[in-house]
């Protein structure tokens, strides 16, 4: 596996992990974790790989070994989108695939529901209608983790997503920043995505609502369940093996 790195519009340096050879798929992780943490450390990147694709995972600005830029214009509304096609520029990518889990799903809609990015194929993991359109929601809890990350006791509904913050070495500042250049998405909009997408989701995880109604809403998607809660299901080889698996039989 190789680890570059690259400027975003803005000038803001991006790493970019690459493993194996073939078709490339662009590949997004999870708010406040990163490609290591969601896709390298299951082997899930493997999995993909070895169905003859090139697994190119992207750290979002903020995380993992990408840069956390602590001036305010460097957020405007929806950053993420803006850095996602910047890779795909750089990279000169024409004919590729496009996935993500939780904010890396919720990016991708964004980009092909707006779009901004037209991948051949989409897979959306970790995601649901509440995490599109009542974002907003979400975001408030995130913004109390990062204000009061220094007072939340344990047993609090937040600690645990405090705790990961922490173990992340996630930016505070720079993180807060980032939550306001997310908005909601008009589920009117996921009618715009008519390319074959694979909604795959944990059995237990309603974080971001029903993925099997996100699914529903899309005009070419299949629904896949895998074991596991929102965390869970991203430490477990099925997932990875449900995105290989329909990778290699769409293709």
């Amino acid at each position: 596996m190789n680890t570059e790195y690259f400027e975003s519009f803005d000038g803001t340096r991006l790493a970019v992990h690459r493993h194996g050879e073939g078709r490339p798929f662009v590949l997004l992780h999870g708010l406040f974790s990163s490609a290591q943490m969601n896709w390298i450390k299951w082997d899930h990147h493997e999995a993909i790989a070895e169905k003859g694709y090139e697994v190119i995972m992207l750290d979002f600005r903020v995380h993992g070994d990408s840069d956390a830029p602590q001036d305010p214009d460097k957020y405007p509304t929806n950053v993420l989108v803006r850095d996602v096609a910047a890779l795909v520029d750089h990279l000169a990518l024409e004919d590729y695939d496009l996935g993500g889990f939780s904010l890396g799903a919720r990016t991708s809609l964004h980009a092909t529901a707006h779009g901004v990015l037209q991948p051949r194929h989409l897979v959306v993991g970790g995601m649901g209608t509440a995490g599109l359109g009542e974002w907003h929601r979400r975001a408030a809890k995130f913004r109390r983790v990062i204000e009061k990350f220094d007072e939340i006791p344990r047993g609090d509904p937040d600690y645990f997503s405090m705790q990961f913050l922490k173990s992340q070495g996630v930016d505070r500042v720079a993180a807060r920043l980032l939550l306001d250049t997310m908005p909601d998405l008009d589920l009117a909009l996921l009618a715009n995505i008519t390319m074959p997408t694979l909604v795959v989701c944990g059995d237990e995880d309603r974080d971001n609502g029903s993925a099997e109604e996100l699914a529903g809403l899309l005009p070419n998607a299949e629904y896949v369940e895998v074991p596991g809660t929102h965390m869970g299901s991203v430490t477990k080889a099925e997932l990875g093996e449900a995105i290989a698996g329909w990778l290699a039989k769409t293709a």
